[in-house]
């Protein structure tokens, strides 16, 4: 049986084939005549594409490795083996639907818990960012992660609030804590894709990124990438999860590059934090 360092960069060179795989054709679809369907709600957009996509990577990944399970956004759970894949074929689906250019694919491999391997690909900007359990890297090129240490001279990506933000914090006091940001930040963006806002940490593009509302499929392949480039995740589990379960599947998170340490982020991100703490059912 191959090492783990072996193990994790052959799970890598497979996620970046199945990436890749599944970038051609939704390349092709992007900024075409598509239809939209809606999951949750009208801002939970999906389409034809998505679903095609996260086939194609299911089948690569299975046909590469067999001792393969795989949790996708849109077919949810499959197969039994010991790898387990969690897979967002189109992270940032409103914006591959309407043709604004911040979307990827994101693919995770989980071996005993943790992450071992990871791509999100931009297809659009040709960009592939992938992780093994040692290094992480932008189109095979090793990356370092660097921030500015004054969040007055930082940029962040942020997906907060969202009307399910509005729901659960109040929209006076949610927009009131994004006021904060924009005036603490040089400046904010909410581009809509949490893989790539956290990838864009990792290669030094940002110096930041937020959420307060995503899943495994999106953040787990970035989490590694982020790491292993020297920048620093904080998982928050917003009362959904138990404290101290595994960073990728905690609701919420702080993305931070080498350098960076946000006082009015922290400050923000606690209260957001301890408010979905103490209305959260108890167990």
């Amino acid at each position: 049986m191959d090492s783990l360092p072996d193990r994790a960069r052959r799970l890598m060179k497979i996620a970046e084939g199945a990436a890749r795989a599944a970038g051609v054709p939704l390349l092709a679809a992007f900024r075409s005549e598509m239809a939209v369907d809606y999951k949750r709600d009208l801002h939970d957009v999906v389409t034809i594409h998505d679903r095609q996509a996260e086939a194609l990577i299911r089948d690569y990944i299975f046909a590469h490795e067999p001792n393969s399970a795989m949790l996708g956004e849109e077919g949810g759970q499959v197969g039994d083996g010991e790898i387990q894949w969690y897979v967002d074929p189109i992270d940032g689906t409103a914006n591959f639907a309407r043709g604004l250019a911040f979307w990827c694919i994101s693919i995770a491999a989980v071996e005993d818990g943790a992450v071992v391997a990871g791509v999100v690909y931009d297809p659009v900007a040709g960009l592939l960012f992938s992780a093994d359990i040692e290094r992480s890297y932008l189109n095979g090129e090793v990356i370092a992660s660097r921030a500015v240490a004054d969040e007055a001279r930082a940029t962040l990506i942020t997906g907060y609030p969202v009307s399910r933000d509005f729901r659960l914090d109040g929209r006076v006091v949610a927009l009131a804590r994004f006021g904060e940001l924009v005036e603490a930040f040089s400046t904010v963006r909410r581009p809509g894709s949490a893989a790539l806002s956290i990838a864009h940490v990792a290669a030094g593009f940002v110096d930041a990124a937020a959420g307060f509302g995503v899943n495994a499929w999106d953040v787990a392949a970035a989490i590694l990438i982020l790491n292993n480039a020297g920048g620093r995740y904080q998982p928050l589990s917003l009362g959904k999860v138990p404290e101290g379960a595994a960073d990728y599947l905690c609701p919420g998170y702080l993305a931070h590059g080498r350098g960076g340490d946000y006082p009015t982020l922290n400050r923000v991100a606690a209260a957001i934090s301890a408010g979905r703490i103490a209305k959260a059912p108890a167990s």
